[in-house]
């Protein structure tokens, strides 16, 4: 990235990012999932989260192994938790593709290409331990690595690579260990 070392430029894009994400504006949706205005990130995700687009994506490298996330412990929602290897929101007339691409930079400090629909209708609604909401019609995506990961410590804790079989077994046979939303898309087949 330029005469950036490596880590440099990661700090430098996940800093760029950080300021726009505190202007970071969701798409508010109706029950049929009809946009019907905006709201600002930071403000929609409470205990009356109401319902907004987002986006899930697991990422796969060239042996097929997908990555697993561990949320960073200072996520209002779930800290700590296992999960997918990112989600996001699609700014307003943003695609899924940018989105997902500008997510990936963000949280993985990483590149992704081979972006593919898994679950183009998913939707849920769960609610963490203290109240939060998670309301959102959430298309699910597959995406290849392209590169190294770079995670972004405000996002990330920890990463593990692990098999498609590996993954469903444990989230499924421990959901209480994993995001509801990861283990809901291993039940739809993601």
């Amino acid at each position: 990235m330029g005469a950036f070392g490596d880590q440099e430029a990661t700090q430098v894009v996940h800093s760029i990012t950080s300021t726009q994400l505190d202007e970071e504006l969701v798409v508010l949706l109706d029950d049929s999932g009809s946009p019907i205005g905006t709201a600002a990130k930071a403000t929609v995700h409470d205990a009356e989260t109401p319902l907004h687009l987002a986006f899930s994506c697991h990422v796969v490298d060239a042996e097929g192994r997908v990555l697993v996330t561990r949320r960073a412990l200072e996520k209002i929602t779930w800290p700590g938790v296992w999960t997918n290897s990112f989600c996001g929101h699609p700014a307003p007339g943003e695609s899924f593709e940018d989105a997902i691409r500008r997510r990936a930079l963000f949280e993985l400090g990483a590149e992704l290409e081979a972006i593919e629909p898994l679950l183009p209708d998913f939707r849920y609604r769960a609610v963490d331990a203290s109240g939060i909401v998670e309301h959102e019609i959430c298309p699910v995506y597959r995406a290849r690595l392209v590169g190294e990961l770079q995670p972004n410590p405000a996002e990330v804790e920890e990463f593990a690579w692990t098999t498609p079989d590996a993954l469903r077994a444990a989230a499924l046979g421990t959901p209480f260990a994993f995001s509801p939303w990861l283990v809901w898309q291993l039940e739809q087949g993601a």
